[in-house]
């Protein structure tokens, strides 16, 4: 225990301050890049702490992906009343995010940190990505009596091309296609302040992208370990658009870790680090409100998820409580 903690205190972590921060240098003597971190008691379920409900939720049509259907969840914080709109928050690979015992453990996180006054009254929805009818099978019973109905069977989605496209197309699916449903059970808030948006891998350049084009929509960014290459599918990437583009009222969180190698698909990236260096120069030149935190894990949400209840705190510190 003594040597993963002093492998946590090599990360420097500042809240508050805009700018690039990074870890020390020196090398972890844990076992892995990811051993260091761990889940903090902010994600751990607290005694006398309100519990929020989570729904899962199935969209048949959509209008942005016709002949998709997605899987979806809502987080309904216990101090919702029904009577004020409340905050928003959307992240791209649900089931990475919605499970009480996963990685991130969001509910868990809203949770504690709603109770403690330490964010706002906040809705949050996790959407995975999307599937198409690819057929079906007819089942019998199991002692061979007649049909007892279709099974469809599905095929996943081409993910990349969802979260990966520079375009405005899947926030108008989260606008046009998963807000009408939501509010259906809660009242959001229409001011885009109130509306955040996050992912993991390509989902962190989902929630970027959407933010970009939707800023009337979306104002506050946390992604974790993205890609975000200079150069997408032969188009200028979000390092470049943000250089040359307008200034957009974002908070953008972001998060790597040295050890986030080149991508086994797209080795010309370069490994995570280097791939996120183009876009911190780009927002630091445009003059973005931002938060970088470095560290040494790999591709996936160990340190992500660590430091997310501290991420939640910065993105949502000046929102009305």
């Amino acid at each position: 225990m003594r040597k993963s903690l002093a492998c946590v205190a090599s990360l420097i972590f500042v809240l508050g301050y805009q700018g690039a921060v990074g870890g020390d240098g020196l090398p972890c003597r844990c076992s892995s890049p990811d051993s260091q971190y761990v889940l903090g008691p902010d994600s751990q379920p607290q005694p006398n702490v309100p519990q929020g409900k989570v729904l899962q939720f199935r969209l048949r049509k959509s209008k942005a992906y016709p002949g998709f259907e997605f899987t979806w969840w809502l987080y309904v914080p216990a101090q919702y009343d029904g009577k004020r709109p409340i905050a928003l928050m959307i992240f791209q690979d649900g089931d990475w995010f919605v499970a009480r015992d996963g990685g991130f453990r969001v509910p868990v996180v809203l949770n504690n940190l709603i109770a403690k006054k330490e964010l706002p009254v906040i809705a949050a929805v996790f959407v995975d990505p999307g599937e198409a009818l690819h057929g079906r099978e007819y089942v019998k019973a199991s002692d061979g009596s007649p049909l007892l109905g279709p099974k469809y069977t599905y095929r996943s989605s081409p993910r990349s091309l969802e979260y990966e496209s520079l375009n405005a197309r899947y926030a108008t699916f989260l606008v046009g296609d998963i807000l009408p449903q939501v509010r259906k059970f809660v009242k959001i808030a229409n001011n885009p302040e109130g509306r955040a948006i996050g992912g993991l891998s390509s989902g962190a350049n989902c929630a970027l992208t959407a933010a970009w084009e939707r800023p009337d929509q979306f104002r506050r960014v946390f992604a974790a370990v993205g890609s975000f290459p200079s150069v997408l599918r032969g188009a200028p990437g979000l390092p470049q658009l943000i250089r040359t583009g307008e200034h957009k009222p974002l908070r953008i969180f972001l998060q790597d870790g040295t050890n986030d190698t080149a991508l086994p698909w797209a080795p010309e990236w370069g490994s995570g680090a280097e791939r996120q260096k183009d876009l911190i120069a780009a927002l630091k030149e445009k003059g973005y409100q931002y938060q970088y935190v470095l560290g040494q894990g790999s591709h996936n949400s160990a340190q992500a998820a660590a430091i997310f209840p501290d991420a939640m705190r910065w993105l949502w510190r000046d929102y009305p409580r």
